[in-house]
């Protein structure tokens, strides 16, 4: 699935504004072990949460994948990665962390962040 620089650039603005509104929520069920130990390894909260995702730009854009789960192949989940200093929280130094960020943008233009988490391989990115 392809998608021009500008179609990017408004999925974005789309996204943030669910996050500006609270019309958002990361997935932090035990299916997602790799988002919960973000939370568990580093200091962040809802508050860097949210600067992350506010933060990110359409040169963080890597591609587009279809929804695998079986009834919901109709939607689409973007996916971006975006380094980012954060505290070690069992130590004293902040780490560059390349994480791995997963969008789910409903009809009713809610947002689900599917996966938010330490990349476990490099990506591509679309744009750079």
């Amino acid at each position: 699935m392809h998608k021009n620089y500008n179609e990017i650039k408004k999925y974005i603005e789309e996204i943030q504004t669910a996050v500006k509104t609270d019309k958002y929520r990361i997935d932090r069920n035990k299916k997602r072990q790799g988002n919960l130990d973000l939370y568990k390894n580093y200091v962040i909260d809802e508050k860097k949460s949210k600067e992350i995702l506010m933060s990110l730009t359409t040169e963080d854009f890597c591609k587009i994948v279809r929804n695998e789960h079986i009834g919901f192949e109709h939607e689409l989940l973007y996916i971006f990665g975006k380094d980012v200093k954060l505290l070690q929280r069992f130590g004293t130094e902040e780490e560059m962390v390349s994480l791995y960020i997963k969008f789910n943008k409903l009809e009713n233009q809610f947002v689900i962040v599917i996966s938010f988490h330490k990349q476990t391989y490099p990506l591509t990115y679309a744009f750079s």
